[in-house]
């Protein structure tokens, strides 16, 4: 980054602070705090929204250094209470206002816009009562007296006197009991794949191998405008984590790429909004048909599901001012591509309930060994307090009655969610009738190296280069490959495939990077349409690129001048 655009968001908003990578963080630190009017360092800057990986002066590098580049986006939370306007910025909501003295926190872009809205929902004159309907309802509004609370299901902590559990628990400190309802809010309306292509080459593992498989959803949220004030995920692309699976089951692997997968994502504009898995078993080959086998005589999550979904919507909180923990409920999503009705492959959508994400996050929800429509609510132990958990039920009489949670019907804890295809597809990433292969399909002999991706430019030879390098699968190849890992020289060319800039993405193509890349490319023995155009140009990081060789055995990329594979360690042949 020679001179570059850095993005700090803020609580009133996203702000562009002009840097060069030679510059130190202090003086960096200046210009944030002149732009966004503090006197003095009243906030702190963090690489993270989750207020990890803090920026300060005392670290006394140079942003190059930190791997802070053109286009990143950093976050600033105000260190000092609100209201004192001689060291923190003034902002549209104080301190003073959120309940319960609730930190600073920065809201989802969705929830900005659609607390600025009216919420009303109009209705039309009704001619034949010849009353006239109310012209609008409007939304309600939290007020400071009644904050959305978060549930816990632990000993609060700092009771002093009584010993601690085991040896001792008072009324004070003890959780309070939990009565199951049906959670009748949504934090998300509706699911959207973007198109049908997205979900089709997903379904091509199971197709192929008979196997489940899972995946990320990758992709926004933006308003669902059939409904007031509604909530949708837009998935835009599937990212598919190492993993194990069989007919009947699936293990998700640990992931050394995650988080950078997460980086490339929000790069372009998407964050993970989702997981999706297959439970799909073939019913008559010949017709194509799926067993229809989640149902109301079944379950439509099992107990193991929602305890995982539980998991995932912990870890990817919904941001709110309106909560003493600055957090509440989650929207990230679930969805299972499994047989319908009519025998057909359908997508159904779920979350968990804000208080199964509380039995899952403090421990006390455990799945049935028999019975994967049936959750069990834990004992208390010695390790362990858990507070009783209760559901209603209607008896043979038609009574209302209250059960005890062991066993639990996992059916208090899911909500619906629509999901759907859109009538006029969108394409956030280009689709190719030979598209680049997809991560971690080694099994079905799909890899990603520079063999397949030779193979992929030379079957897609479009004159439009950002058409040809739009595809989510490829990008992340080109970041996380181990023979020339492209992670700090590829922000112009995400911002180009975020913009739809074909200006940048040629502006990028003309760089040493992809020309290496090319010649890269070359050595595996697929010409590429147009190489010879950058051979003319010469340059030593092409003559070095040309002059590495691949192992027959592994196919790493070795360097020259090496005898051995730096991989396997096997002599070159």
């Amino acid at each position: 980054m020679a001179k570059g655009i850095i993005r700090v968001q803020s609580p009133e908003g996203v702000k562009r602070i002009t840097a060069t990578k030679r510059e130190t963080v202090a003086t960096f630190l200046k210009k944030v705090a002149k732009e966004f009017g503090f006197r003095n360092n009243g906030f702190s800057v963090y690489t993270n929204r989750n207020r990890t990986g803090e920026i300060t002066a005392a670290q006394n590098k140079s942003l190059n250094l930190l791997k802070i580049k053109h286009g990143d986006m950093l976050f600033l939370y105000p260190s000092s209470p609100a209201g004192s306007s001689s060291e923190t910025m003034d902002t549209s909501v104080s301190q003073n206002s959120r309940p319960g003295g609730a930190p600073q926190v920065v809201e989802d872009e969705i929830d900005q816009y659609l607390i600025k809205q009216d919420g009303k929902i109009y209705r039309n004159r009704d001619q034949q009562l010849l009353v006239m309907g109310s012209p609008a309802v409007r939304k309600c509004t939290v007020g400071t007296a009644l904050a959305l609370e978060n549930i816990s299901c632990k000993i609060k902590s700092g009771c002093e006197g009584h010993p601690p559990w085991p040896e001792g628990i008072c009324t004070k400190c003890q959780p309070s009991a939990i009565t199951l309802n049906r959670q009748k809010y949504r934090h998300v309306d509706n699911i959207m794949f973007e198109n049908h292509t997205i979900a089709d080459r997903f379904l091509d593992f199971w197709r192929k191998t008979g196997n489940q498989h899972l995946g990320y959803l990758y992709g926004r949220y933006t308003e669902h405008k059939d409904i007031p004030l509604g909530i949708r995920a837009e998935v835009a692309a599937i990212y598919e984590p190492p993993q194990i699976g069989t007919q009947n089951s699936l293990e998700i692997l640990e992931d050394p790429k995650a988080e950078v997968v997460d980086e490339i994502a929000a790069k372009l504009g998407l964050r993970k909004v989702g997981w999706i898995f297959t439970d799909l078993v073939s019913e008559d080959t010949r017709k194509g048909t799926v067993r229809y086998s989640r149902n109301k005589d079944t379950y439509f999550l099992s107990a193991e599901e929602c305890i995982t979904a539980g998991n995932f919507q912990n870890q990817q909180p919904n941001i709110c001012r309106l909560s003493p923990d600055g957090h509440f409920g989650s929207k990230f999503v679930t969805v299972v591509a499994t047989g319908g009705p009519d025998n057909q492959v359908h997508f159904e959508g779920y979350q968990v309930s804000n208080q199964c994400m509380a039995l899952v996050r403090d421990e006390c929800l455990l799945p049935c060994r028999d019975a994967p429509e049936l959750g069990y609510a834990k004992e208390s132990s010695s390790e362990q307090y858990v507070p009783d958990v209760f559901y209603k039920d209607i008896d043979k009489f038609g009574n209302e009655i209250t059960q005890l949670a062991r066993p639990l019907p996992v059916e208090y804890l899911i909500i619906d969610i629509t999901t759907t295809f859109p009538k006029d597809p969108v394409y956030t990433f280009s689709i190719s009738q030979n598209p680049f292969p997809i991560e971690n399909r080694d099994v079905l002999g799909e890899t990603q190296d520079f063999h397949s991706l030779a193979t992929y430019l030379s079957q897609n030879t479009s004159s439009i280069f950002l058409d040809i390098i739009s595809d989510f699968h490829l990008l992340l190849f080109l970041v996380t490959n181990e023979v020339m890992p492209l992670r700090d020289s590829i922000s112009l060319l995400l911002e180009a495939v975020r913009t739809k800039n074909e200006e940048l993405a040629q502006t990028w193509k003309k760089s040493e990077q992809w020309a290496t890349i090319e010649q890269l490319c070359s050595t595996v023995g697929v010409p590429l349409p147009g190489l010879q155009e950058y051979g003319a140009m010469g340059g030593s990081s092409h003559a070095v690129a040309a002059a590495m060789w691949p192992c027959q055995h592994c196919t790493f990329m070795n360097q020259p001048g090496t005898d051995h594979c730096e991989m396997c360690s096997l002599p070159r042949s």
